[in-house]
C-alpha cells in the first residue's frame, strides 16, 4: 500500500508544481508572434526559430513571474475562498521551499536562453523587473497599474521584433498598448463586480463606470489603430478588419454576459467562436502577407 501511494503522491506534488507554473497563461505570449506574422517572415525558417526561442523564453519569465506574486500573496491568497483552494501555495499543495527551489531553476533556464539570445533576454530582464515593481508597489496605484499591465504585453510585442532584428512599427505599439489596456481595463471591471472592492486594495480607487469608461475607449482606439495601420501600411489586410471587430464584440459578450474577463486566458479558451475568430484571424492575416 505504502509504495503504491508514494508514486501517487508524487505525481500530485509534479503536477501542482506544473499549475503553480500556470501553462495555461502561457498563451498571452502569443503576442511575441506578431512580429513574426506582420512581417511575412512566418516561411523563413531562420526567422521562426529565433520568435519561438523569444516565445519559450517569455514563457519560463511569465512562470516565474507568477511564482515571485504568490510566494509574495501567499497569506492573503488562504484568505480568499477560492485561491485558498486553486492555488499550489495557499492550499499546501506546494511548499515555499519547493516553489523557490523551482525559481531558481527558471532563471537559470533564462540565463542558459540568455546565450543563445543575448537581445531578447534584455527585454525579458525589463519584463521581470517590471512585474517586482508591480507585485511590490505599482498594483497598488490606480491607472498605473493598468497601464503596468498593459506594458507587459508590450513587451512581449518588443520581443518579437528583437528577435527578428527589426524594428517595431508605431502602429503596432499603439495597437497592442490599446488591446493590452482594454484587457486590463475589463479584468479591473470584473474583479469589481465579481467580489466588489475586497478583492485587491486598489479597487477601492476605482468606480465600475469609470474602468468600464476605460475599456470602451481602449477598445475603440485598438480598433481604430489597427483599421489605421492597415489602410496605412497593409492593405492587403482590410479583410480582417471585420474578424478583430467581431473578437472585441464577442470579447465584451463573453465578459459582460457570461461573466468571464478576469481572466483573457479562461475567456479565450472557454469560448469557441472567440478562439475560432482568432485562429481565423490569424489564418487571414497570414494568407494576406504571404511571401510572394
Amino acid at each position: 500500500m505504502h509504495n503504491n501511494a508514494d508514486p501517487l503522491k508524487q505525481q500530485r506534488s509534479v503536477m501542482a508544481l506544473i499549475t503553480l507554473m500556470r501553462p495555461k497563461q502561457w498563451i498571452k505570449n502569443g503576442f511575441v508572434l506578431a512580429p513574426l506574422l506582420f512581417t511575412g517572415s512566418f516561411l523563413d525558417v531562420a526567422a521562426v526559430k529565433h520568435a519561438l526561442l523569444a516565445v519559450l523564453l517569455f514563457c519560463i519569465a511569465s512562470s516565474a513571474t507568477y511564482i515571485v506574486n504568490d510566494i509574495q500573496d501567499i497569506a492573503r491568497d488562504r484568505q480568499h475562498p477560492e485561491k485558498a483552494k486553486k492555488r499550489p501555495l495557499a492550499s499546501g499543495a506546494v511548499t515555499v521551499r519547493s516553489a523557490l527551489t523551482l525559481l531558481l531553476i527558471l532563471y537559470a533556464l533564462l540565463f542558459i536562453g540568455g546565450w543563445f539570445s543575448s537581445k531578447v533576454i534584455w527585454v525579458i530582464v525589463g519584463y521581470l523587473l517590471l512585474n517586482v515593481a508591480y507585485s511590490l508597489v505599482l498594483k497598488h496605484q490606480p491607472v498605473v497599474d493598468i497601464f503596468s499591465i498593459a506594458l507587459g504585453f508590450v513587451l512581449r510585442v518588443f520581443a518579437g521584433a528583437v528577435a527578428l532584428n527589426v524594428p517595431i512599427s508605431g502602429w503596432m505599439f499603439t495597437t497592442t498598448l490599446s488591446l493590452a489596456l482594454y484587457l486590463a481595463a475589463v479584468k479591473r471591471s470584473q474583479e469589481l463586480s465579481q467580489r466588489g472592492s475586497g478583492g485587491r486594495a486598489v479597487l477601492k480607487k476605482y468606480s465600475q463606470p469609470l474602468v468600464d469608461r476605460y475599456a470602451e475607449m481602449s477598445a475603440t482606439c485598438a480598433l481604430v489603430f489597427y483599421s489605421m495601420f492597415v489602410m496605412a501600411a497593409k492593405p492587403e489586410l482590410v479583410i480582417s478588419v471585420p474578424l478583430v471587430m467581431f473578437g472585441l464584440y464577442r470579447y465584451w459578450y463573453v465578459v459582460d454576459i457570461l461573466g468571464a474577463g478576469e481572466s483573457p486566458t479562461d475567456a479565450l479558451l472557454s469560448d469557441w467562436p472567440l478562439l475560432g475568430t482568432l485562429v481565423l484571424w490569424v489564418g487571414v492575416c497570414a494568407w494576406a502577407l504571404w511571401p510572394v
